[in-house]
């Protein structure tokens, strides 16, 4: 597989199906972002974590990869007029929300109550897990832009939303880990 093919010299990229776009394209800012989310997890994975939470990242790894392929996919060539898919690609399914949701639980069940917000911070891989977590929000507002021109596969939408919140409660589990005092946010009330 050659690295470099020159197609893309002109400011376009080809989707798979082999639609070209601009390479400014919300489709491409969607998956685009994903990818950046997805390295970010590749450096919370590379911190030492524990081995379980690990393993973890990795599943969801992978599953960005397939919500990066579904994003990458021209709509118009995925499916073929007789309902005969064209192109055939893994999907996002419901199990893959219910690990995520499973995973919140049980990591949220082993931490005390919020009773306010939390300042992003206290130790490095925290930090990391904050970074991906707002890169994960970024993705899903540009996926749901992209879903009011073209439909998108409403499970990556809730995918994203749940990501976002166990990357969340990633962090607390990985500051309790830590041994990591949680800033509170407490508003200024002289104001």
């Amino acid at each position: 597989m050659k690295i470099y093919t020159k197609t893309g010299d002109n400011g376009t990229t080809a989707l798979f199906g082999g639609t070209r776009v601009a390479k400014h394209h919300i489709r491409i800012e969607s998956y685009g972002t994903v990818d950046e989310l997805n390295s970010w997890l590749g450096l919370i994975r590379d911190q030492k974590i524990d081995h379980q939470s690990s393993v973890k990242l990795t599943k969801i790894q992978e599953k960005l990869f397939t919500v990066g392929a579904i994003l990458a996919t021209d709509p118009e060539k995925f499916i073929l007029k007789n309902g005969k898919k064209r192109l055939t690609i893994s999907s996002i399914t419901t199990e893959d929300i219910t690990f995520l949701e499973t995973e919140i639980d049980q990591m949220n069940s082993k931490l005390p109550a919020m009773t306010h917000f939390i300042l992003p911070g206290g130790h490095s891989i925290v930090s990391y897990c904050h970074i991906a977590r707002t890169v994960c929000r970024r993705a899903e507002r540009l996926i749901t832009h992209l879903n009011i021109t073209e439909t998108t596969d409403p499970f990556v939408l809730k995918f994203m939303n749940r990501l976002s919140d166990y990357l969340f409660v990633l962090a607390r589990k990985l500051s309790s880990d830590l041994q990591v005092e949680e800033i509170k946010w407490i508003p200024d009330k002289k104001n």
